[in-house]
């Protein structure tokens, strides 16, 4: 079984950027800044990946870690017989991309990580808390939009309850879940679990290690900054960012993301 995709070409492409989204999302997330990176930098094909047990990439076995998701992503890499020469991915995703690079990625140019920490630490935050919200309402839904307005009682902003009404697939003449519950919460285990900053403090090979922290987002805690900054005086192939906007930075602030990214790829 192998993950599924969808391609961005830029037309005049040497290279090729995968991209992973964050918990609960799907590739086409980050679609539209992918389309819009291919046409300020055509140099760049873009594959947008549905990571295991999100979106179209369904029915994957146990266990579900971040190892395991790192692997997918290098059995694709394989499968399309290619070596992707930048990885970028955000929130979860982020972690997933940090490493495939310390496990796969000695040819890689380019890390991306977008509002992601390297931090192990207890589970909690915006995910951790949506988990617990999606845990206490039913399996099945008459209509998308009563998932709306039961994420919107439980004081989910509307256009984040809007988002999760997209993991909502048809059955029969109601709507359940597109992913399994209890994959996601071993995901998201796995993603506070893992450390990661040997990454940081010796990406693989000679690849330039990007890290973006959204400026009204407390994923990536003032202690983790003050490390990555320290860790970047030393090494000149980790770069720390600062884009405003909230943790959905491709949603918040794609103008600065593209800019950002179309300068540094």
């Amino acid at each position: 079984m192998g993950l599924s995709y969808d391609t961005v070409e830029g037309g005049a492409a040497s290279q090729t950027l995968y991209i992973l989204h964050g918990i609960f999302g799907a590739g086409r997330n980050w679609s539209s800044i992918a389309r819009r990176l291919a046409r300020e930098r055509m140099d760049w094909d873009m594959r947008l990946i549905d990571l295991r047990q999100h979106g179209a990439s369904q029915g994957f076995a146990p266990p579900h870690t971040l190892v395991a998701a790192a692997n997918d992503i290098a059995e694709l890499a394989r499968d399309l017989k290619e070596q992707p020469a930048g990885i970028l991915g955000h929130s979860f995703g982020g972690k997933v991309a940090m490493l495939y690079a310390a496990a796969h990625g000695d040819k890689l140019q380019q890390i991306w990580v977008i509002d992601s920490t390297p931090e192990a630490k207890p589970p909690g935050g915006s995910a951790w808390e949506m988990l617990d919200i999606v845990r206490g309402l039913p399996t099945e839904f008459a209509a998308r939009q009563d998932l709306v307005a039961a994420l919107s009682e439980q004081g989910v902003a509307v256009n984040t309850a809007q988002w999760m009404a997209t993991n909502l697939e048809q059955s029969g003449k109601g709507y359940r879940w597109r992913f399994d519950l209890a994959a996601i919460e071993e995901l998201l285990k796995s993603f506070f679990e893992t450390d990661l900053w040997s990454v940081v403090e010796s990406p693989p090979g000679q690849a330039q290690l990007h890290i973006v922290k959204a400026t009204q987002s407390s994923v990536l805690s003032p202690e983790a900054v003050a490390r990555v900054q320290e860790i970047g005086r030393t090494n000149p192939r980790v770069h720390f960012h600062e884009v405003e906007g909230g943790h959905w930075l491709n949603a918040d602030n794609p103008d600065a993301l593209v800019q950002l990214l179309g300068q540094h790829l």
